[in-house]
């Protein structure tokens, strides 16, 4: 996911993906600690995802001040 898609959301939208992403994020490790899934990669993908909509929904509040 690009920042340049998340920044046309508006914050309920972007609110509403880091919850699916939160969600995302435990299953996958869940999966990693039962040995289900290997690629460990996906988890660094998501933590990055997660951080990426965050910093945009505080950019957003921020302009809204």
């Amino acid at each position: 996911m690009k920042a340049t898609e998340l920044r046309t959301k508006d914050v309920a939208g972007l609110q509403q993906e880091l919850s699916d992403l939160g969600r995302a994020h435990f299953a996958l490790r869940m999966q990693i600690a039962t040995q289900q899934n290997s690629n460990t990669a996906q988890l660094k993908r998501l933590k990055r995802d997660i951080a990426r909509v965050m910093t945009v929904i505080k950019e957003k509040q921020v302009a809204a001040k």
